[in-house]
């Protein structure tokens, strides 16, 4: 693939990401099957595996931009009711509601709250939701502590919210980066679940870092 733009073609990094996509086959699976980007192919796969998606759920998509998880279960599962929020912007989806802010803000858990209609955080816990994704990532530094450390903190947050919005029986995906979570919320995580994974999808490109903890089963005690 010959690089026309001579300033983007000066860039080593961007000629080796330009030249990866064009050789990606879940790039092209993504443009043939109309989805926003090859990132679908994960919580597919995962879904595939574990099964936890079902017509009808009350889903909530933190981290969602493009929107390609949305996109996926809003197709396949368009009985469902689905919640996403990110940072960035997404083009609307149909049977998705979407809020641009920053998950870890007041502004934004309050509006996961009365969307919906979760009890205050003292309150006895009444889950609403069946299952929550979050495809959460912070801007990488190159340094691998620190990166970790970032994707820790995204990790509880998404967890704290979990405990709060699930149902018993409910399904937790959640990306992590290698080295796992640490100790102390592993354990509290396998704690409140009936089976917990620690899995890398196909779709998940060889040199990432990223891994999923899939939580099935939550029981609500």
């Amino acid at each position: 693939m010959k690089i026309l733009n001579k300033k983007i073609a000066a860039k080593n990094s961007s000629v080796a990401w330009i030249r990866r996509q064009a050789s990606d086959p879940y790039v092209a699976r993504a443009q043939k099957e109309g989805y926003r980007a090859r990132a679908a192919y994960k919580l597919i796969e995962i879904n595939e595996r574990f099964k936890f998606l079902r017509n009808g759920q009350v889903v909530v998509d933190l981290g969602a931009a493009p929107g390609s998880w949305s996109q996926y279960i809003a197709r396949d599962f368009p009985k469902s009711k689905i919640f996403a929020m990110d940072l960035l912007e997404i083009n609307a989806i149909p049977n998705v509601e979407f809020y641009q802010g920053d998950f870890t803000t007041d502004e934004a858990i309050d509006w996961l709250e009365e969307k919906l209609n979760l009890p205050e955080q003292n309150a006895v816990n009444h889950g609403v939701v069946d299952v929550i994704v979050s495809d959460m990532a912070p801007n990488t530094t190159g340094h691998q502590k620190t990166d970790h450390l970032r994707q820790m903190v995204l990790l509880e947050y998404a967890w704290d919210f979990a405990k709060r919005a699930l149902k018993p029986g409910g399904t937790f995906v959640a990306k992590s980066f290698t080295g796992g979570t640490t100790n102390e919320l592993l354990k509290e995580i396998k704690l409140n679940f009936e089976h917990v994974h620690h899995i890398k999808p196909p779709a998940s490109r060889k040199d990432s870092v990223e891994m999923f903890i899939v939580a099935l089963g939550f029981k609500n005690e």
